[in-house]
């Protein structure tokens, strides 16, 4: 059979989603923990690798085996054996036409921003922090120009292996909150670094340092070299990924994130 999962993560003291030979990763403490309750190796797939210091709300994975569990059996028994910084939300039986990665529709990020004079002592893993006072307008028009099918390697890391760098970006908002500054993001597939360079980019347009058309000068140079920084890790959510309804999946609940920042999702 085939499991669909949910995993929530805090991702700061992780080396990212993959699991390598050196190094504390989230897909190494996942499948360690699901292969002692199924009681044989468990290999997982996801959705969307990510970065080191990355997090994750709902992270889907799926993984194949014949041992036969309670869907809660799945939840406290897996819960039961991963460190505190991983949680399973929830699993499902799915047939084996689905795949975690290459059925999914749209994943949707996050960036958070504190916007203050002071850093935070208390969100130094959850925020990227900005001194510089930002204009969220300038950077919602600039955001404007990166909507659509575009190729985005001006966005991409250098170290990107992704095969094109086309990509549907769906829907990109800035809003603010307060101190708090939200970026948030869908498409159909995210490049090596994509949205932490489209936040750096925002983030200078914020601050005055560039106008709000350098984003549009930035995307049609296709030249990672023209793209300036990459925002920290810290702020950046896998918030959650779209799939078909045909897979009737559990709806992500993110009610407790959506109360702890005071803005919905």
């Amino acid at each position: 059979m085939r499991i669909v999962a949910s995993v929530e993560y805090h991702g700061t003291d992780f080396d990212g989603w993959q699991k390598q030979d050196q190094g504390r990763t989230i897909q190494q403490c996942v499948e360690l923990a699901f292969s002692k309750v199924a009681d044989h190796s468990v290999s997982v797939q996801c959705a969307g690798r990510t970065d080191s210091g990355v997090h994750a709300v709902e992270q889907i994975i799926h993984f194949d085996t014949e041992s036969f569990r309670e869907n809660h059996s799945w939840v406290f028994g897996v819960n039961s054996i991963l460190p505190d910084d991983i949680n399973l939300n929830w699993v499902k039986q799915v047939d084996s036409e689905f795949h975690a990665r290459f059925s999914a529709l749209s994943r949707y990020y996050r960036y958070i921003i504190l916007n203050r004079v002071t850093r935070s002592a208390l969100l130094k893993d959850f925020t990227a922090w900005e001194v510089h006072s930002l204009n969220e307008e300038d950077m919602s028009e600039a955001a404007n120009f990166l909507i659509g099918k575009h190729d985005f390697t001006s966005f991409r890391a250098t170290s990107c292996q992704s095969k094109t760098p086309i990509r549907h970006v769906r829907n990109l908002t800035v809003q603010r909150r307060g101190d708090f500054i939200f970026i948030d993001i869908q498409a159909n597939a995210f490049l090596h670094h994509m949205v932490r360079n489209i936040a750096g980019v925002l983030i200078q347009i914020g601050s005055k340092k560039y106008p709000v058309e350098w984003a549009e000068d930035v995307l049609n140079a296709r030249d990672r070299a023209k793209g300036g920084i990459t925002a920290p890790a810290s702020g950046l959510y896998l918030m959650k990924v779209q799939y078909p309804d045909k897979f009737n999946l559990p709806l992500c609940d993110t009610e407790n994130f959506e109360n702890f920042f005071n803005i919905e999702i």
